[in-house]
């Protein structure tokens, strides 16, 4: 069932569906950790129906634009619908595609890439949910070493990727970051309820110099 859901940010508002994946906590956090600045360029990869973007920009109307990505195009189509809703339509644009196939005009376009990409090994994609809520869980579809190859290609020199992930895969991100010349310069854990950390929010600059800030750990 297809319904409008308030973010109770600047009455803006975005079309969720129960049949599909619904956002979670995860991509709120993403968008207050992102470091936006005037004029950036802004993609959202793995947009689903629009969260990061939209909440990205009613926190920071400073944007220039945004393009979101999306692979199922029911989910694409529903961030349509919310880009038209929100009157969004001369900041907003939408792209149907997997991220491995990203037209080459996207090439270092951006300035600032979101992603609240599929946390899950390949492996653990198999089970009782549905096709389209794999896909969005675990990386049946796409790799974390093909979701980063994209990054750095779409990225400009200079420009900032920030990612929301699962802490355990810290060391793999960092190693799959710095091998595409991506510097991590940010990292923030999350964890619930005084237990380990369960998450983990990263900022990486394309042709960054080494160094990064470890910044105090969020419990949600």
């Amino acid at each position: 069932m297809e319904r409008l859901e308030d973010l109770n940010l600047n009455g803006l508002k975005i079309y969720q569906d129960d049949e599909l994946y619904h956002f979670t906590s995860d991509a709120v956090l993403l968008t207050k950790f992102a470091r936006v600045k005037k004029g950036d360029v802004v993609a959202d990869f793995c947009s689903g129906s629009g969260i990061v973007g939209i909440h990205l920009y009613g926190l920071n109307p400073v944007i220039d634009s945004v393009t979101l990505f999306e692979m199922q195009k029911p989910l694409y189509e529903l961030s349509l619908k919310s880009i038209e809703y929100n009157r969004l339509t001369d900041k907003f644009s939408a792209v149907n595609v997997k991220l491995q196939d990203i037209d080459s005009k996207y090439n270092e376009r951006f300035s600032l890439i979101v992603c609240n990409p599929p946390y899950m090994p390949k492996e653990s994609g198999e089970g009782s949910e549905k096709e389209c809520i794999r896909v969005c869980k675990s990386e049946v579809c796409l790799s974390l070493d093909e979701l980063l190859s994209a990054c750095a290609k779409a990225l400009k020199f200079g420009g900032r990727l920030n990612l929301v992930h699962r802490a355990d895969r810290l060391a793999e991100i960092i190693y799959e970051m710095k091998k595409r010349n991506i510097e991590p310069k940010r990292l923030q854990m999350v964890s619930g309820g005084g237990k380990e950390p369960y998450l983990l929010l990263i900022e990486g600059v394309k042709g960054g110099k080494p160094g990064i800030k470890v910044l105090n750990t969020i419990t949600n």
